[in-house]
């Protein structure tokens, strides 16, 4: 379980593609301070598991299996790639953001960025099986990061990706600068995760 405050920017150092999954290399000097085999990192959103059995140096290594690349954007890493990291909750840590479990729903794009003089808003494409999640000042997680939906839409066209619907977030200075939306460009695929407090409630109404 995880937060979506990114506690680091880090780098991916090597990418080593397999018949069904990739192992990727990522430099984090704060994440890997206390890591061990079996530790769990969101690497842009998506919980990954350490498979070092001694972390030698500032990085760490984890196995990513084929649903996940398909699944997520993580398939589009390469090396140099930034991301986002955050280790696992403490139990007894402040809940800075929201409950994140770093398991993708979807993916969308980067639509439009509109800087303001102290904030930036991103508008991204909602994929049609989560919109029903996402309402307006409610939470979502883009790439690890818990934001606040700021607005929401739909176009009669759809975007390059296929996708009616659209949500806005606004970044603040420090989430520019600390995580990789500040430098996400437009038509960059980022990864969704719908609050799962959402999800039980519409599972418990059809069971009802």
């Amino acid at each position: 379980m995880f937060t979506g405050i990114v506690e680091e920017l880090g780098e991916v150092v090597a990418v080593e593609r397999l018949d069904d999954a990739a192992r990727l290399t990522i430099r984090g000097k704060l994440v890997t301070s206390d890591a061990g085999h079996g530790d769990s990192i969101a690497v842009n959103g998506v919980c990954l598991t350490v498979v070092d059995d001694v972390i030698d140096g500032d990085s760490f290594t984890v196995d990513v299996m084929q649903e996940t690349l398909d699944r997520s954007s993580i398939g589009g890493l390469t090396e140099g790639s930034r991301v986002n990291l955050e280790r696992a909750a403490a139990i007894d840590s402040r809940l800075g953001g929201h409950l994140v479990q770093g398991h993708v729903d979807g993916t969308g794009t980067v639509l439009a960025r509109t800087p303001s003089q102290n904030w930036e808003v991103v508008r991204i494409s909602l994929p049609d099986a989560i919109a029903r999640y996402v309402v307006e000042k409610g939470s979502i997680t883009v790439d690890g990061i818990s934001l606040t939906v700021s607005g929401l839409g739909r176009d009669d066209t759809p975007a390059a990706d296929g996708h009616h619907d659209w949500f806005e977030i606004s970044l603040i200075p420090t989430t520019l600068a600390m995580t990789n939306l500040g430098t996400a460009a437009v038509g960059t695929r980022v990864n969704l995760e719908v609050d799962v407090i959402a999800k039980y409630v519409e599972r418990l109404q059809q069971r009802g």
